[in-house]
């Protein structure tokens, strides 16, 4: 096992390099990084150039890459033409942890990166532990009762919830908890922040904002994992070996809970492998709603205004994670089914 995991991980080193070169030269191509550094003014024509020139923008774009991946010994960049130059053009690379400074913070873009990194996971985290433990209750009972009232009514509510887009999903539950039960006099929920600053980031303020942004992530996202469990766990209840435990008498938890789900669970794990790198990344559409200091908002606020640094840092982290990921899934499905060898 060890030497396929070795394997796996040199594979994903020219896997992540070719991502990073085809992210490079789309991030080259989206926007002027140079038309927003001047804040609210347009920046200067003699300023552009100088830039340009200092921050190595008017080199061919694998020399930028090539500067970007291994790093480079410009000089010091006057950014307000001042005469005082400042420390943004030197960096190590992003082979040695440096992936230069963000042009909009005008900090490492590393920095930047991590100090999000904290609120996304626990939004995200949060809401795929509600999904799975939510959809694995709900959808083997379902298979058990298979078209009994209540699997008709999760079916439908699942249809119902995943074809609503996750906009609409987020604006009806802030009408619903924060404005109407506010003007009925009941508890309504926050729908913006992270916490209240008249009360500061307790960890009951933080659960109490993030009630609402759980909801909405969890509700698209519980209704496609329900089904899917639901239809592999029929599948397994229906094979041989199922049956003939079944005629041995062994006792119904055991069947359910150890052979067939965990046979069941195969696929299951693809899934979640899949979904569990994009966590990093956080949801767009969810932050920018609520107002979530996470990698999402950070991506959107950061991608338009061309921050190649920054938008380079959170993409390279998600392609890294699903390398990651992956591998981790194959060794989860050895644990599950003992049939399965890499060796």
């Amino acid at each position: 096992m060890l030497r396929y995991i070795l394997r796996r991980l040199l594979q994903g080193i020219p896997l992540v390099f070719l991502v990073s070169v085809v992210l490079f030269v789309m991030m080259q191509n989206m926007g002027d990084p140079l038309a927003t550094m001047g804040g609210r003014s347009v920046t200067r024509k003699e300023d552009r150039e100088r830039l340009s020139r200092q921050m190595g923008f008017d080199k061919p774009i694998l020399v930028q890459y090539f500067y970007w991946l291994v790093g480079n010994d410009w000089a010091k960049i006057d950014m307000d033409g001042d005469g005082v130059a400042e420390s943004y053009g030197v960096r190590k690379g992003v082979l040695r942890g440096d992936f230069g400074m963000s042009l909009v913070a005008r900090q490492p873009a590393l920095e930047v990166i991590l100090s999000r990194l904290p609120n996304t996971l626990i939004l995200m985290v949060t809401a795929e532990i509600v999904v799975i433990f939510g959809a694995l209750i709900l959808g083997v009972y379902s298979a058990l009762r298979q078209y009994s009232l209540l699997d008709n009514l999760v079916t439908t509510l699942s249809f119902i919830g995943y074809s609503m887009p996750i906009f609409f999903v987020a604006l009806s539950v802030m009408y619903i908890f924060a404005v109407n039960f506010k003007r009925w006099g009941l508890p309504y929920l926050p729908t913006v922040g992270m916490f209240d600053p008249r009360v500061g980031q307790t960890p009951g303020q933080v659960i109490w904002h993030m009630i609402l942004p759980v909801f909405t992530i969890a509700l698209t996202s519980f209704s496609a994992y329900s089904r899917y469990i639901r239809s592999t766990m029929l599948e397994a209840l229906g094979q041989d070996y199922i049956r003939t435990a079944r005629a041995k008498g062994l006792p119904k938890r055991e069947i359910v809970f150890i052979h067939a789900l965990k046979n069941a669970s195969l696929p299951i794990v693809t899934v979640i492998g899949l979904d569990l790198p994009f966590l990093l990344g956080g949801a767009l559409v969810t932050e920018r709603i609520f107002a979530w200091p996470g990698m999402g908002r950070l991506f959107i606020d950061h991608v338009s205004r061309g921050d190649t640094p920054v938008v380079m840092g959170i993409m390279m982290l998600i392609a890294v994670a699903v390398v990651v990921f992956q591998i981790l899934t194959d060794v989860v499905y050895a644990w599950l089914d003992p049939r399965i060898r890499y060796d």
